[in-house]
């Protein structure tokens, strides 16, 4: 179901990093330290992205990630989208981690 204006918002200050675009998108980069990790990490991402039949669009600019997450059915973000995001910030903050081992 499509979350209201409020909704949405008060999702969005939980959200880290992400940002509301066009009303309908939430967006965010992420950035690696080469570009094979950016590579795995959309690999990651796509599986659970495959996994949850939730599909974001993913841009690759070397090292430079965008993904950008909304609902064609429900016509905007719904809370799948949010949830999809914090899995994404988790790989990712998981992945920086692993940079120090």
């Amino acid at each position: 179901m499509r979350l209201t204006e409020e909704e949405v918002q008060a999702l969005l200050e939980k959200a880290d990093g992400w940002k509301l675009t066009d009303e309908r998108w939430i967006v965010k980069k992420y950035r690696f330290q080469d570009y094979l990790q950016g590579i795995e990490f959309v690999r990651r991402i796509a599986t659970i992205s495959e996994n949850a039949n939730h599909h974001p669009f993913i841009s690759i600019d070397y090292k430079l990630i965008t993904v950008k997450l909304s609902s064609w059915r429900a016509k905007g973000l719904t809370k799948l989208d949010f949830d999809l995001a914090k899995q994404y910030d988790e790989v990712y903050n998981q992945m920086k981690q692993g940079e120090g081992e």
